[in-house]
């Protein structure tokens, strides 16, 4: 559930200010806890009776109908899937290349492109394990880095204190600027919470019966999980902008210099992490593709196939990040434009229609609430990311 995005909190601080942005942290830790919730009741209808949604677009066909289900979920899941891998990409290449910087200061510099491609090495390996049972052991050390990184992108923000003439106050020189800035920072608070479209897909690897439905212990395992996100999210995000202010950098471990062994064990850790988040968010990617490609376009079940698929999804979101490797942009414009609806309103949507609270009933009023709200996340926060992206686009020679 921590992801990278975590990395990109005090700069999403630094578009928001002190007040909208804890508000805005406060807000969506609880709309995507209570989305999840609601993803959780509704994978087993009822419990031990054999009928599970074990996919995503599954419990879509079940709320929307067998093609409109398809339709409005697998567009968002692979949006969603797909900017992760690109994120990751670019994450992990900027973590290699900081810790390159930091260990051989004297040395030429290395392309970005270069570190990214020394990333992607690890994935095309990787993308070969059969199921998320082979990843489990990835997945391990990947959730043991990112609350180790985290801790210490705050440990080391407080540690370093507050920049002599730091600044909280409007980040850009015109009200043009800050708006953007704002509707940016929207996106990348949003972007924080992409756990939900892998939600299904792992409930359904634990065992249900009458008397031990799958739904208990996932919940208590999702309220664990989501608790420890509070405790490495606002932390990195408050203490990180407390240093910086409008300074900091889209990525807080870039921000950071020393102690220097510190920050290179944290980048360290942050790629380790990556790696094996991006295979958690690729899985799901290869069964689509790979049963499109065996039950659609009729083709046989076999290596090559396999083999194929993979490496050219790896190669796409490969080619992406090296392209367009703007952190912070991408974070706002896809936390938008990818991530609101799965994570902030879809839920709520398929609850309505199955469930069908009373009018006006609290579960009514929560669900339009997120509704609202996560709508407003994705119309609004592409617009201030894409702006950034053009931006940094400007000062950007490619493929550098």
């Amino acid at each position: 559930m921590v992801g990278a995005a975590v990395l990109g909190l005090p700069y999403a601080m630094s578009e928001l200010g002190w007040g909208p942005g804890i508000g805005i942290m406060i807000l969506s830790w609880i709309c995507t806890l209570y989305t999840a919730w609601q993803m959780i009741e509704m994978h087993e209808p009822e419990p031990g009776k054999g009928k599970r949604f074990d996919r995503y677009h599954e419990l879509g066909q079940h709320a929307f109908g067998e093609k409109l289900g398809l339709w409005i979920v697998v567009p968002q899941q692979l949006m969603v899937e797909v900017s992760i891998g690109i994120i990751y990409m670019i994450t992990g290449g900027n973590s290699l290349m900081k810790i390159h910087r930091i260990l051989c200061n004297d040395c030429k510099p290395i392309k970005r492109t270069y570190f990214i491609m020394m990333f992607s090495s690890a994935q095309f390996f990787l993308s070969h394990l059969p199921s998320f049972n082979s990843i489990s052991g990835v997945s391990l050390a990947a959730a043991v880095m990112s609350l180790s990184y985290s801790i210490i992108a705050w440990i080391a923000s407080l540690h370093r204190g507050t920049l002599p003439d730091v600044q909280y106050g409007a980040k850009f020189s015109t009200d043009i600027g800050n708006a953007f800035g704002f509707l940016s920072g929207l996106g990348a608070m949003a972007f924080a919470y992409a756990g939900h479209n892998v939600v299904l897909e792992i409930q359904a690897t634990i065992p249900s019966t009458p008397e031990k439905p799958s739904k208990v212990a996932m919940w208590r395992g999702f309220v664990v999980a989501y608790v420890i996100v509070a405790l490495c999210y606002f932390p990195v995000a408050l203490c990180g902008y407390w240093a910086f202010g409008n300074a900091v950098d889209d990525n807080i471990l870039l921000s950071l210099e020393k102690p220097p062994w510190l920050i290179v064990a944290a980048n360290i850790f942050v790629a380790i992490h990556v790696t094996g988040s991006y295979q958690v968010f690729a899985v799901p990617v290869f069964d689509m593709m790979e049963s499109f490609m065996i039950k659609r376009m009729k083709f046989r079940p076999n290596l090559f196939l396999r083999f194929i698929i993979r490496n050219l999804y790896v190669l796409l979101t490969l080619f992406v990040g090296i392209t367009l490797p703007f952190f912070g942009g991408l974070v706002g414009f896809l936390g938008g434009f990818a991530y609101a609806p799965t994570s902030f309103f879809l839920p709520c949507i398929m609850w309505l229609i199955l469930y069908k609270p009373k009018r006006f009933s609290l579960s009514w009023c929560a669900n339009w609430f997120c509704i609202v709200f996560g709508g407003a996340l994705m119309v609004l926060a592409p617009i201030g990311g894409l702006r950034e992206m053009i931006i940094d686009a400007k000062n950007y020679k490619f493929y550098s």
